[in-house]
């Protein structure tokens, strides 16, 4: 067992098994660095610090207890808010209403922790799209109106109402065809998005020569996204284990998590490249901020919520 954390004997074993990769491409790459000075191998190992710190955190969010997961979900949440928001300029006029939007990130939360699954739904879709604008209308403020409640609205359902589908999760009822329950699903789900973006990274460099999109990310290319799907798929079948599903549907989630988590990285990028900032925040070596490594996760994990959802309980 490991020490201080809880898993099931299937999460556990994946754990070890990702536990072993990352140690297998710490010395690979240290290693190389020490036999061999690279400049390319600096921000590679930055990388895997990061990864370090990344599989660290999920380990104690999925294997501790349930209020330090929603907790720990909802403080990436926060930052990831944050980080989008301080780049987009608001009035200060509009604090009340940024404040409001700060005070929906905790609600939204707190809908996720008490299971209270159309409250889940509709609030920030919903009730946020007609609180933020009548916050400012009590103030009688109309100037950068457009921009405050598009721009605040937006932000809110890329890094709160996407993000926290991980942290229902750990809400959705565990009946005996969840198998691995919550945490192997989470576990999964993050480890796909990693690996993927890994796997992007590596056929890229190698065989990229096509770019899909040059003017949002000239870095993004063909090789690089067939090379995630078919990464995805590969480690997908190895940890197939954590999911209550057949081959055929770990392989189609998988894909889909390769999909939509390339547009969750095209979407930051489109924004950032319009904003003229590479990343978000230097909060991550190597990986700029949080959103820089959640945005594969903005539309993946929405994907992956609805998708288990509906296999398991219909």
């Amino acid at each position: 067992m490991i020490p201080f954390l809880s898993f099931t004997p299937g999460t556990e074993r994946a754990v070890l098994m990702t536990l072993g990769i990352l140690v297998f491409f710490t010395l690979l790459f240290y290693g190389w660095d020490f036999f061999a000075k690279k400049e390319f191998l600096k921000s590679i190992k930055e990388r895997v610090n990061s990864w370090w710190v990344i599989f660290t955190i999920v380990l104690i969010a999925i294997g501790t207890t349930r209020e330090l997961a929603f907790i720990i979900f909802a403080i990436i949440s926060f930052i990831s808010f944050r980080e989008l928001t301080s780049k987009l300029n608001f009035s200060h006029k509009h604090r009340r209403t940024i404040l409001l939007a700060y005070l929906a990130i905790p609600l939204q939360y707190y809908f996720a922790y008490a299971k209270l699954f159309i409250p889940f739904l509709v609030f920030i879709p919903v009730g946020m799209l007609l609180l933020l604008p009548f916050r400012s209308i009590l103030e009688d403020q109309s100037e950068d109106s457009i921009k405050t409640f598009s721009q605040l609205q937006w932000s809110l359902m890329l890094t709160v109402f996407s993000l926290s589908h991980m942290a229902f999760m750990m809400s959705l009822p565990n009946i005996e065809t969840m198998g691995e329950g919550a945490p192997g699903l989470i576990f999964f789900l993050i480890l796909i998005t990693q690996l993927n973006d890994v796997s992007q990274f590596i056929f890229g460099k190698l065989f990229g020569k096509r770019k899909i999109s040059p003017l949002i990310s000239p870095n993004k290319t063909w090789a690089g996204l067939l090379g995630g799907i078919f990464g995805s798929l590969c480690f997908g079948y190895l940890f197939k284990g954590l999911l209550p599903f057949n081959v055929k549907q770990v392989l189609l989630v998988s894909g889909l998590i390769s999909l939509c988590g390339f547009f969750g990285d095209l979407n930051i990028s489109a924004i950032k490249r319009d904003l003229k900032i590479k990343d978000m925040s230097n909060l991550i070596p190597g990986h700029g901020g949080i959103l820089d490594r959640m945005d594969s996760l903005i539309f993946s994990n929405v994907v992956f919520f609805y998708l288990i959802y509906y296999w398991i309980y219909t």
